[in-house]
């Protein structure tokens, strides 16, 4: 392994492990050159790549620092790929997973009859002990039997949709839009009352073309960030 890809992956383990935070410095050039014994060059070119990546973050004049991480919507991912992609601990905590009716919305946003039962599952987003996002999916309950006891918790719905009920999703129809984080919302993410927050509306299809899944996501407006392509 390359010099530089071994001081990466130090600094990838210390963050994962929660030795470095978000907002914790890191060690300057210089040190990661001394420690590691490589050249001044070496260690700026691994530092130069975590920054691209946005694991760390450069102030001028100030130093180098894990940076708050952050989410990027141009690709359909799970939380879990999205977060293991750059090298951290997902955690979600599961706060609803049962089947409810009479959500007529939700049901004519899955294509369905709207008495039709559905799967509710509620889950908090993490990073290490901080509150990052406040997801809800639905999902037609006839189709995904025992899925509440699924280890919602640990695992990614996408991974487990494939891998139990052979279903593999294929792209989202999405609304994004700003909103304010009401008393509810706002304890649960631990923002003040009236925070902004980046609100995102979702419906995901199978590679059948079928709407599988209906989503409704509060993100905390700090730590995500759409990039959008626009082409002429």
């Amino acid at each position: 392994m390359p010099a530089y890809k071994r001081i990466q992956s130090e600094i990838r383990d210390r963050i994962a492990s929660a030795g470095l935070k978000p907002g914790d410095a890191v060690a300057s050039e210089r040190e990661l050159a001394k420690t590691h014994k490589v050249s001044l060059m070496t260690a700026r070119h691994a530092l130069a790549g975590l920054e691209h990546e946005g694991i760390v973050e450069r102030r001028l004049g100030a130093g180098t620092f894990v940076a708050v991480p952050k989410i990027h919507f141009n690709k359909l991912m799970s939380y879990t790929e999205q977060m293991s992609g750059r090298g951290l601990a997902p955690r979600s905590k599961v706060l609803v997973a049962k089947v409810i009716e009479g959500e007529p919305e939700v049901a004519a946003r899955l294509g369905l009859p709207a008495a039709t039962r559905v799967l509710k599952i509620q889950r908090l987003r993490l990073t290490g002990e901080e509150p990052f996002a406040l997801e809800t999916c639905y999902l037609p309950a006839g189709d995904f039997p025992d899925l509440v006891s699924a280890p919602l918790g640990r695992g990614s719905l996408f991974a487990i949709l494939e891998h139990d009920y052979a279903t593999k999703l294929a792209y989202a129809d999405e609304e994004v839009d700003a909103t304010s984080a009401d008393a509810s919302i706002a304890e649960m993410l631990g923002v003040p009352r009236g925070a902004s927050l980046l609100r995102i509306r979702q419906t995901i299809y199978s590679t059948k073309g079928k709407a599988t899944i209906y989503g409704v996501g509060f993100y905390r407006s700090e730590r995500h960030t759409l990039f959008i392509r626009r082409m002429r």
